[in-house]
């Protein structure tokens, strides 16, 4: 393995480091991405209990924020309720936003290795064959073994820079697959949350005062007949 490395010459190093990043971004995202941290099981019902039952002081809902994605994105439409259906749609859209750049940390990064892992291994590759080429020039072709030897030593950075950049296209691939998901979901539990609170807004009963405004105008129209 050393040896093939060494024959790799200066390119593979670079190609040996985006490796060890890109296996460090994908266990990172792997952890960071879990369904249950993500989306925890139950939490959209528990707070749309919350919502029917009128228990949303402020404590509920800090701990609701800092408990997940989806808990962030049902406390921003709790700190707008009472408003327009549009204006808390608006604040569910934003908070979205920022929490799905959250969650696509580091990926561009995982991209970048995928697009730069076969473009090192083909400069390291022609590196070698100009360094191959100019030891022709200088001592003669020789040994044909001995040739197809060092072409052989040459692609090495090639074949490195592949499999350093498929597993790392192929995650970013599957963990955008999975955000996207995850926002989906994310969206229907904000919108149920959503229709949950109007529908609490209209089982209300009346205010005292406007009922008490009402008797006192009912009594004075008596009055006046």
């Amino acid at each position: 393995m050393w040896e093939l490395v060494k024959a790799g010459g200066w390119p593979m190093l670079p190609l040996l480091l985006l490796g060890v990043v890109a296996l460090a971004i994908i266990l990172e995202r792997f952890w960071t991405l879990r369904r249950n941290e993500v989306l925890p099981p139950g939490l959209g019902q528990e707070v749309r209990n919350w919502a029917v039952r009128g228990k949303l002081d402020p404590g509920h809902v800090e701990s609701l924020r800092r408990s997940s994605p989806l808990g962030a994105l049902l406390a921003a439409a709790l700190d707008v309720r009472g408003r327009p259906r549009e204006v808390v749609r608006e604040r569910i859209e934003d908070t979205g936003r920022h929490l799905v750049h959250r969650m696509e940390r580091f990926l561009n990064a995982l991209g970048t290795v995928a697009s730069a892992g076969p473009l090192l291994g083909l400069l390291g590759t022609v590196v070698g064959m100009i360094q191959m080429f100019l030891g022709i020039l200088d001592h003669g072709v020789g040994d044909v073994n001995q040739l197809a030897g060092g072409i052989g030593k040459a692609l090495v950075c090639t074949a490195t820079g592949m499999i350093v950049a498929v597993p790392a296209l192929i995650f970013h691939r599957y963990f955008k697959g999975r955000i996207a998901g995850y926002v989906i979901e994310m969206e229907q539990e904000a919108t149920a949350l959503l229709d949950a609170l109007e529908s609490g807004r209209a089982g209300q009963p009346a205010a005292p005062a406007r009922a008490d405004s009402a008797a006192r105008a009912a009594t004075v129209a008596k009055s006046r007949a």
